[in-house]
């Protein structure tokens, strides 16, 4: 049986995050993948990247 492995690619995925939300904010986020039509990890990378660009901006 060959090994589990995803599929090539040149970012990969190695770190893990885990945090904990209150529900209200686990819904915002879902409900923010849902209208993206993309994951909730996808979400949070996106919120990284535009705080970033807040913060470059000053």
């Amino acid at each position: 049986m060959s090994p589990r492995t995803g599929r090539p690619t040149s970012n990969k995925k190695t770190e893990r995050l885990e945090i904990r939300l209150a529900p209200d904010e686990l819904a915002l986020m879902q409900e923010c993948a849902d209208r993206l039509g993309t994951t909730k990890t996808e979400v949070v990378i996106q919120g990284v990247k535009l705080v970033k660009a807040e913060l470059d901006k000053k």
